[in-house]
């Protein structure tokens, strides 16, 4: 029997890290935010538990209907987070992953923007152990509630 010769495959597989983070970009755009468009993926033993993104909450007129009280007033990013009528998108998938039923403790998050303090206490609270974002975020109390909480927040610099 003559032997079959594979061809080499011309485009690369992504790694575990680019897939998710590709996967959470994918999500960030169904985000409803006229400011910020993030997206985030939980992960567990290499599967996808749930997705969020930012913007209002099911039912409630999105921000391009209603416009942005926060630009309307010039808050600046990172700060009064009451004033937006939208959830983070950190916020959103910890909430579908409960809506659906489905632990997220030892997981892995994916986000597109490094969580704000508000949600590193919420990721800290469900009890996910690592965080790999892509952009920053103005808001240092989040780093350092995470550094102390030792969940790992590592900066994703993975080829897009």
């Amino acid at each position: 029997m003559p032997r079959v010769e594979k061809k080499k495959n011309k485009r690369k597989r992504p790694d575990w890290e680019q897939y998710f983070m590709k996967a959470a970009d994918l999500v960030s755009e169904r985000s409803t935010c006229l400011r910020r468009q993030v997206g985030a993926v939980l992960v567990k033993d290499k599967r996808i538990l749930a997705t969020g993104y930012n913007g209002a909450p099911s039912g409630v007129s999105h921000c391009e209907v209603s416009g942005c009280l926060r630009q309307k007033l010039k808050v600046p990013s990172g700060q009064r987070h009451e004033l937006c009528r939208g959830l983070h998108a950190e916020q959103n998938v910890l909430l579908q992953a409960a809506l659906h039923g489905v632990s997220v403790k030892g997981s892995v998050l994916y986000v597109t923007c490094v969580p704000c303090s508000i949600c590193a206490k919420m990721i800290i609270n469900a009890g996910i152990k690592e965080v790999f974002y892509k952009d920053s975020y103005p808001d240092e109390m989040a780093e350092s509630f995470l550094k102390e909480a030792k969940v790992k927040l590592k900066k994703y610099k993975g080829k897009e």
